[in-house]
């Protein structure tokens, strides 16, 4: 296989970021572990030579996360993925292999959910949702997208609290705990979920609900399924929903403050409109050659311009607008970020704060004129992007058992943030980062300073070098800890999965082994 310059900067760059290397010998041990697969034939293996394997190779939703495993394996059934983890743990010419999960692959970091020269299992073909009219129990499947989902579940009147962008995957968004347009109703999406069908590293089936397994129950709502197992199918509480009114507005920087006084009114008042969801952020686009202010508002309950948005609609000089009554599915198909792009995604937690808001976009002005005297490519989108957390989710988690995101110890609304730069080559993206986070840096300072970082990482917006588990607090950390010890004895998924954001990493304040 002939490699690119920029393919081969890409690989590069994924060996200096996670410190792996490749041997011949390597490369022996792995083509034999996928001839192996491949002669058992329970389920599709994909190699390097096929065009259904540059298909699945070039699916993942950031630039970031394309590599190149030795084969990829397409399980169409619990049974096979059952199938499939038993002879990578127990063959003998897969022992020393590492392999990776992929779902909907729209993790951004390298390594995430995909693996350089292993084996990946690609849950893609496993993406069917199916209703059960007498629970209102969705059984999904962890290969699906939420727009599948939505495109079930709509006609048949309900819906369930997952994905805002139609194209994000099922599994990853709601293991990492997931913010949907009714989590003011009903808690993060994690906490709807009513059962999960878990296939542990020894290739055992098991359920994880509130009476069978419930202590891994519990620490898949937030702690990531790539330290447990692999999650077949997920059932979730669905209800009853219609149309919604939402879309998106685009406004001028020069109506900044207005935004900033509106938002932070809106996050202290979102405990009293638990139907309206709104998400605000400035964002450099390389068609406007500037920064704009793009918002997404949406009531769940399909009133138009309802009593809660007065002060956000009372904001004037909007440039463009596309709100409506529209279904789930068509609102999440709008919100939808750029493809073909590799992407640097930094994440902080911070009270809500006038001067925390107006330094935070004041430093994303500056990295974006900093960014454009550095590269020599215009062709580059920036997010800065604020969205509210009442206490109203953590209050709905607990009285639907609970979650170990941990952020029921916060007493007051905060303000979650995800700031991102997204550029058009692997060179581009090393230098990206060490910008990106260094503004990134300058951030979380100056919000310490006013006493106003909280000390929460959203699992779902972190890059990989940061580290969400341990903001969760040490009594969730040890019931993670603990669930990862019980349910996989071997360490199958410490050690041979180096993908997603590990137990074993954790700096263990209560002197536990794992």
């Amino acid at each position: 296989m002939r490699l690119t310059l920029a393919w081969a900067a890409a690989v590069l760059s994924y060996f200096n970021l996670f410190g792996q290397g490749f041997t011949a010998d390597a490369a022996g041990k792995e083509e034999a572990c996928c001839e192996a697969l491949e002669k058992a034939g329970f389920a599709q293996v994909l190699f390097r030579d096929d065009g259904r394997y540059r298909l699945r190779t070039i699916s993942y939703w950031s630039l970031s996360a394309h590599m190149s495993p030795s084969c990829i394996v397409q399980p169409k059934s619990t049974e096979e993925v059952s199938q499939t983890l038993r002879l990578l743990v127990e063959d003998q010419s897969c022992k020393q292999v590492q392999f990776a999960v992929r779902s909907g692959g729209h993790t951004t970091w390298a390594n995430s959910n995909n693996i350089e020269n292993g084996v990946t299992i690609d849950l893609g073909l496993m993406n069917k949702t199916k209703l059960d009219p007498s629970t209102t129990i969705a059984a999904i499947q962890p290969g699906s997208l939420w727009n599948q989902v939505y495109a079930t579940l709509d006609p048949l009147g309900v819906t369930v609290a997952g994905g805002r962008a139609g194209s994000v995957g099922v599994a990853g968004f709601l293991m990492g705990g997931g913010n949907s347009f009714y989590a003011s109703q009903q808690g993060f999406s994690c906490d709807n979920v009513k059962n999960f069908e878990v296939v542990l590293g020894s290739g055992d089936v098991i359920n994880a609900n509130a009476t069978d397994n419930s202590d891994l129950f519990h620490v898949l709502k937030g702690g990531s399924g790539s330290n447990f197992g692999v999650v077949t199918r997920f059932d979730v509480q669905a209800f009853k929903a219609g149309n919604l009114w939402g879309g998106t507005m685009i406004y001028p920087k020069s109506v900044g403050q207005q935004h900033i006084d509106a938002y932070h009114a809106w996050t202290e008042n979102i405990n009293n409109y638990p139907e309206g969801s709104s998400i605000v952020f400035w964002s450099y686009l390389p068609a406007m050659k500037d920064i704009v202010i793009l918002a997404a508002y949406e009531d769940t309950a399909g009133t138009v311009a309802p009593s809660g948005f007065d002060m956000i609609m009372a904001i004037p000089d909007a440039m463009a607008s596309t709100m409506r009554i529209a279904s789930h599915k068509e609102l999440t198909d709008e919100l939808e970020q750029a493809v073909g792009y590799h992407d640097v995604w930094f994440t902080l937690t911070f009270k809500n704060d006038v001067k925390i808001y107006q330094k935070f976009i004041q430093l994303h002005e500056e990295f974006v004129n900093e960014w454009k005297a550095v590269s020599s490519d215009p062709d580059f989108i920036t997010q800065l992007m604020f969205q509210s957390i009442p206490t109203s989710f953590s209050k709905h988690s607990i009285a639907k058992g609970g979650n170990v995101l941990g952020l029921d110890k916060e007493t007051e609304n905060v303000v979650m943030l995800l700031y991102n730069i997204a550029v058009k080559s692997p060179e581009l993206e090393i230098l990206a980062r060490k910008k990106l986070f260094a503004s990134g840096e300058t951030m979380k300072r100056f919000a310490a300073s006013l006493d106003g970082l909280i000390n929460w990482t959203y699992l779902n917006y972190a890059d990989g070098t940061q580290d969400p588990l341990s903001s969760y607090g040490p009594d969730n950390v040890a019931k993670i800890r603990a669930a990862a010890k019980k349910y996989d004895p071997k360490q199958v998924f410490q050690t041979r999965v180096p993908g997603g954001f590990k137990i074993s990493k954790v700096k263990d304040e209560r002197k536990t082994e794992l």
